[in-house]
């Protein structure tokens, strides 16, 4: 049966659920190794959480699927997002586990509030955690113990912004550590990419006159990553981000079509997945130069 499912929308609801004070109304350091209570939970939350789980508590939960991840793992959640816990262990390296939270409005003005997007690991699915070395787990742990430094003194000019420096600079640390961790999965990563490139050979020769244009979540799912982890990968291995990635594949196949066959420029338009030939003749103008007609006559 499905845990009930809490909505919690601000960072001191969730530290009354769970048993921490609240030195900040917008802010929060939790660190379950010292107190706090940790049991099955489904939650909706309201603002942006970071952990990183050194015990084996119990299964990581992520809008209805699960993981078990392993011990020294970070998972990031953002506003709006439904997690939680379950099959949960009661052991004392159990409840070893740290966290950040911070909500929209206390970011909102901030050098972090203008690049919160870049940090796309808000959105990746439990099953793309950041797995971190012993010198990672010291940095991020140094990261934190900073912010609870600045949260535990009295409040001045200053606070906020070292505050949201410091939450920037270890989200800065994590994203590093990624795309450490993108190349040390090399071997995974170009598996998928390989994988990309069938599906958009399939996609092209069996659904794209009836669905239209495909999408970076379309291919991301069929591969069973999360949109942006996916979107991260792909432009690690090429260079290239996966719309771009896809609309430079479209325009090649294009070129084939042009080129070994007799089909109208809107028959290949249509083939393609473009509502309109029109969009068709502007996007190949904007990759290749020239019109469709023109590249033909070249050819």
């Amino acid at each position: 049966m499905d845990t009930e499912i809490l909505n919690i929308t601000t960072i001191d609801e969730y530290n009354k659920t769970f048993g921490f004070e609240t030195l900040h109304p917008q802010v929060s350091v939790v660190d379950f190794s010292k107190n706090g209570t940790v049991k099955p939970h489904r939650m909706n939350i309201g603002f942006y959480a970071l952990f990183l789980k050194e015990g084996l508590c119990g299964d990581l939960l992520y809008g209805r699927g699960s993981y078990d991840y392993q011990e020294g793992t970070i998972v990031s959640y953002a506003p709006g997002q439904v997690v939680g816990l379950k099959n949960v262990k009661h052991t004392p390296r159990a409840a070893s586990s740290i966290g950040i939270l911070f909500s929209p409005e206390f970011i909102r003005g901030t050098s972090l509030g203008q690049r919160i997007k870049e940090f796309s690991f808000f959105s990746y699915s439990v099953n793309e955690a950041l797995h971190l070395s012993d010198e990672e787990k010291e940095v991020v742990k140094d990261c934190i113990r900073k912010i609870q430094i600045e949260l535990e003194h009295a409040i001045d000019k200053h606070s906020k912004r070292l505050i949201a420096m410091n939450i920037e600079l270890l989200l800065d640390y994590c994203m590093r550590f990624y795309e450490r961790q993108f190349i040390t999965r090399s071997v995974v990563n170009k598996d998928a990419l390989v994988r990309f490139e069938q599906l958009i050979d399939d996609y092209f020769l069996h659904h794209a006159q009836t669905e239209g244009l495909p999408s970076v979540a379309y291919f991301a799912d069929k591969i069973c990553l999360s949109a942006n982890y996916f979107g991260d990968l792909i432009k690690k291995e090429t260079g290239k981000s996966a719309i771009e990635y896809i609309q430079l594949k479209t325009m090649a196949i294009a070129k084939d079509m042009l080129t070994n066959s007799n089909k109208t420029v809107t028959e290949i338009a249509y083939e393609l997945g473009f509502q309109y030939p029109q969009h068709f003749v502007r996007s190949f103008k904007k990759r290749i130069g020239c019109t469709p007609t023109e590249y033909r006559l070249q050819a």
